[in-house]
């Protein structure tokens, strides 16, 4: 590969390599999910009409699994080993055949690596009415709705739950395992079952099924003021939900940091997340606390409670946020992971204040914790220094472990093309555009 080259390596899905001063793209391939890159060995090479220097063997997804075996975490132990979403959102069908301990989506804007957070949050709740309705609030899903009293009222609109915003009796969402009894459903309640619990049409009715328990949400014409909330859905009838937590791209806000400080202080845990500051700090950090007036997760004013650090380098402690955005990140990260053991952590643009220089360590402490942790990690990412700092950790890590997923749109599609730790790290080493 010639490093000086502008178009050298992009490895699936069209792009292509550089041997000498010829392009050979890759040809695409029915079904291809996954592209492993060796060195080719003297007889390989002798055997061939023009012997390159980088050989590249396409391999089915059975292929690779073998031999890569010694590598791959085992499948039952992943909360998804695969996921395969239809009818989310932005979503009309996705599959991705392998999911490691650690994943990390790469993709062009509004390709869906977000939406597919999203899904697994979804997943994880089991459909609690909670998460949908923080998901859609979140992402600012509105509409004009009318409350219980007949007064005009901002609600959430649920129908954007649905791939094409526009339900009719057909409607599902379908997030899980391909194929799987362990998938979740949402159905689209159609009017002659309406009418079992409501009168009322200018609301929905969500039907949510997993594996053999089936319950519903009901008048979901809702107040954005939290005024109105009238539903069929109570947790002790629901299956047990999974622990995730989720970082959005932003920092956490004080609010945030106290909830999940308060899990981990006094633990094992509370010096992982001090020791995750080295990273940016160097080894100057003697400790870390969060002070001030307690407050609930909703209720508590900004500002109330906050993080500080005390330094060698200095007398008295200093606040969290004066260390700066890689700080901050990396220790919400931290307090992330302390928080998600058994279940799920969701990163949505994982590099985002985190120096280049860090990347290559931040997701050794990720791979790591996850893996003695029984996390399993789902992070979306734009930039290269962020793969390239993955590719590093995830090839040097002894337990593997480590997917990098690239979404492309196929046509009016999506489809997701698999890298393994192998091409990942002739990626990284390559200077190979894998985006």
């Amino acid at each position: 590969v010639q490093q000086g080259d502008p178009q050298r390596g992009r490895l699936p899905g069209g792009a292509r390599l550089t041997r000498g001063r010829r392009h050979r793209p890759f040809p695409r391939q029915a079904g291809l999910d996954a592209i492993t890159i060796r060195r080719m060995n003297p007889a390989a090479q002798t055997a061939a009409c023009e012997p390159p220097v980088l050989g590249a063997t396409l391999r089915t997804a059975s292929d690779r699994h073998v031999a890569e075996a010694e590598h791959m975490p085992d499948e039952r132990s992943l909360h998804l080993p695969q996921l395969s979403i239809s009818g989310f959102r932005g979503i009309d069908e996705l599959s991705i055949p392998r999911l490691g301990r650690v994943t990390l989506l790469a993709g062009k804007n509004s390709v869906g690596k977000t939406t597919v957070l999203d899904a697994v949050r979804v997943y994880a709740s089991r459909g609690r009415y909670s998460v949908l309705y923080d998901l859609l609030r979140d992402r600012q899903e509105l509409t004009e709705s009318t409350d219980e009293d007949g007064d005009s009222a901002v609600g959430i609109d649920w129908m954007s739950l649905f791939h094409g915003r526009n339900p009719d009796e057909q409607a599902k969402i379908v997030v899980g395992p391909k194929d799987s009894e362990y998938s979740l459903e949402i159905h689209f309640v159609d009017s002659p079952q309406r009418t079992l619990f409501t009168d009322r049409m200018d609301t929905m009715i969500l039907k949510i099924i997993f594996r053999n328990n089936e319950h519903f949400l009901q008048d979901l014409a809702l107040d954005y003021r939290y005024r109105s909330t009238r539903r069929i859905q109570r947790n002790d009838e629901l299956p047990p939900a999974m622990t995730c937590e989720y970082l959005g791209p932003g920092m956490l806000n004080e609010v945030q940091m106290s909830h999940l400080w308060d899990s981990v202080a006094l633990t094992d845990d509370e010096n992982r997340v001090r020791n995750a500051l080295d990273l940016v700090i160097g080894t100057d950090v003697v400790g870390v606390a969060i002070v001030g007036e307690l407050g609930s997760v909703r209720g508590a004013v900004r500002g109330s409670r906050r993080a500080i650090v005390r330094l060698k380098s200095q007398n008295q402690p200093v606040s969290l946020k004066s260390l700066g955005d890689g700080a901050v990140r990396l220790f919400g990260v931290a307090l992330a992971l302390a928080n998600s053991r058994g279940g799920f952590l969701l990163i949505d643009e994982a590099e985002n204040g985190i120096h280049h220089t860090v990347q290559r360590d931040l997701w050794t402490m990720i791979l790591r914790t996850a893996h003695e942790n029984d996390i399993q990690v789902l992070a979306t990412t734009h930039s290269w220094d962020c793969v390239r700092g993955f590719a590093q950790a995830a090839t040097d890590f002894e337990h593997g472990q480590g997917v990098l997923v690239r979404l492309d749109r196929a046509g009016r599609g999506l489809r997701a093309v698999v890298y393994s730790e192998e091409a990942l790290k002739t990626a990284a080493e390559q200077g190979i555009e894998v985006r």
